[in-house]
């Protein structure tokens, strides 16, 4: 959407309640609100949060004060539904000025579609294991949409990324954990792309299960040499999975492993580029 991009999900279950935020204080985690996607269609609001405060209970306007809503310009509305049934909203606000591209409504309406229909249909594990991996590929492709060169970028990495986790012996574990960390590595270019491997594992604090990807997305930048970003780390002091994701990335976007053998020592850890070089082509 360009600029200072916050945001926060709404899910219809009797009320319309927060159920999860993008740069907004957690202190809207619950909250019930009225708004702007009850006419079940996408919108862009040019007027700011009016809709929200007008439509939410009183008790939730100081909530939205302090949250800084006063401060938007434009917001971005996508209704969740399926089969004519509203199941909540996806809502992001901007507060630069300023138009919405098209490309940004588009990538956001993808996404909302592909989370929709499976808001009602999970029930056991596996099925919440799947729709989990279809939601974060839903929300890499809407990423990658705005760049057409990133197109399939992630997913490539990701295939590359667990041939060589199962190579260096990760059990099942750890080779689904490595699955979010390849396929998260650059979600933070959402907000651009400088920083955004910090910023690609700030959106992965605090989610548990995933704390060993969050380190991956955040240093698959590092270095073996010790000259890398954010926090130059050198050698095994790099994690693993962040090491995987380093030489997967390099050989996807170079085309090969054999134009990153050069990179061994250097850039990347040299027994993984050993076992890159032992995969079938």
């Amino acid at each position: 959407m360009g600029g200072s991009v916050q945001g926060f999900a709404v899910v219809r279950r009797g009320q319309d309640r927060v159920a999860a935020v993008l740069g907004y204080p957690k202190s809207l985690l619950g909250l019930s609100l009225g708004g702007p996607w009850a006419s079940m269609r996408p919108r862009v609001l040019t007027d700011g949060a009016r809709e929200l405060y007008e439509g939410s209970p009183p008790e939730a306007a100081p909530l939205l004060d302090e949250a800084g809503m006063k401060a938007v310009t434009l917001s971005l509305v996508v209704p969740l539904t399926v089969r004519g049934r509203n199941l909540g909203a996806l809502v992001l606000d901007r507060t630069s000025e300023g138009g919405l591209p098209p490309a940004a409504q588009e990538a956001v309406t993808k996404w909302a579609a592909a989370v929709a229909p499976l808001m009602g249909v999970l029930e056991g594990r596996e099925e919440w294991r799947a729709a989990s991996r279809q939601l974060t590929g839903a929300l890499v492709e809407a990423v990658e949409s705005g760049e057409f060169d990133a197109l399939g970028h992630a997913q490539a990495v990701t295939d590359l990324s667990l041939k060589l986790g199962k190579l260096v012996g990760l059990t099942e574990r750890e080779q689904e954990e490595l699955w979010y960390a390849a396929m998260l590595h650059d979600i933070g270019k959402i907000h651009g792309e400088q920083g955004h491997a910090q910023v690609g594992a700030n959106f992965l604090h605090g989610v548990p299960h995933l704390a060993e990807a969050m380190k991956a997305v955040r240093h698959h930048h590092e270095r073996w040499d010790g000259q890398g970003e954010p926090d130059r780390l050198a050698g095994e002091d790099i994690p693993l999975y962040a090491r995987i994701l380093a030489v997967a990335n390099l050989a996807v976007r170079m085309g090969g492993p054999d134009r990153v053998k050069g990179q061994a020592g250097k850039a990347l850890d040299p027994r993984l580029v050993a076992l890159l070089e032992k995969l079938p082509q």
